[in-house]
């Protein structure tokens, strides 16, 4: 069975190996640390220059961004109190959140949602997921939701497992490289997350024609901002919910979430993320 999200045994394992952040000059004031995985746009110098300006500004502090090739290098970092918090996919949140708390969660096309796609390459026959059995097949991360676990579950929704029903498979580590996969004609077919999809629809749409969504999933709870319960800051992670709420209240929050394609963030219960939780049980349950 192909891995799941990385266990807490995993988690802990790493922390001891993961590198420590750069520590700030001792005339400065400690910066607010918040990692980041390919989940988001996350890759354009300029998107990640006005989301450090935009937060140094709001919380009145530097600001330091950490970015990490895989979930699980972000799981680390925030589990061991290494970052003031980080933003996240829902599967390794649900599978870790009795230590982690969410902050706030985008809102996209007006919810705090999004869906998996299923793609395939634009001129493929495929009409149902069904007929992606014996393809090559592109996922993004282990331990995503929308790039891993949503095909996972349904697969074994009807009795099937990723490692048998497709012929191969990949871990591209980003949903951009996904899509170019697929694209490419390197994988016949991928998971991959809709609102990363849709907003290389827009910004990359030579990529994104060159594919086509068989499959959209239910909706489920967007990427999700944590901090780690017990090893956290209070007062820093109530100054970055208020920074999260306040955006689009604010000129270069709108420019940011702009750039973003979000339309703010707001706050959700911890049941907000149930659905990604019975995935996941599902899968494991195989």
């Amino acid at each position: 069975m192909t891995r799941l999200v990385a266990t807490r045994r995993q988690v802990l394992a790493a922390m001891v190996a993961a590198p420590a952040l750069a520590t700030p000059a001792l005339s400065q004031p400690r910066a607010f640390t918040l990692a980041l995985t390919p989940v988001l746009m996350i890759s354009d110098l300029d998107l990640m220059g006005l989301l450090r300006t935009y937060l140094a500004t709001a919380l009145g502090m530097p600001v330091q961004l950490a970015t990490r090739r895989s979930y699980q290098d972000v799981t680390v970092l925030v589990m061991g109190g290494k970052v003031d918090a980080a933003w996240v996919c829902g599967f390794p949140y649900v599978m870790h959140r009795d230590l982690l708390d969410v902050v706030a969660v985008p809102i996209w096309r007006g919810s705090p949602l999004y869906e998996s796609y299923l793609i395939v390459e634009h001129g493929s026959p495929a009409q149902d997921w069904s007929d992606l059995e014996g393809h090559m097949h592109a996922f993004s991360d282990p331990d995503s939701n929308s790039g891993y676990l949503v095909t996972a579950a349904l697969l074994a929704r009807n009795g099937r497992r990723t490692d048998s029903f497709f012929q191969s498979t990949m871990f591209t580590y980003e949903h951009r490289n996904v899509v170019r996969a697929v694209a490419s004609g390197l994988a016949q077919s991928g998971s991959v997350d809709g609102y990363i999809w849709d907003t290389m629809a827009d910004t990359e749409p030579e990529l994104a024609d060159a594919t086509r969504v068989l499959r959209r999933s239910e909706p489920l709870g967007f990427p999700p901002v944590v901090v780690n319960r017990t090893l956290g800051d209070p007062g820093r992670s109530t100054a970055l919910r208020e920074a999260l709420l306040s955006m689009a209240s604010d000129d270069l929050g709108r420019s940011l979430l702009a750039a973003l394609r979000l339309d703010g963030f707001t706050e959700v219960a911890p049941t907000h993320y149930d659905a990604i939780a019975a995935h996941a049980a599902r899968v494991r349950s195989m």
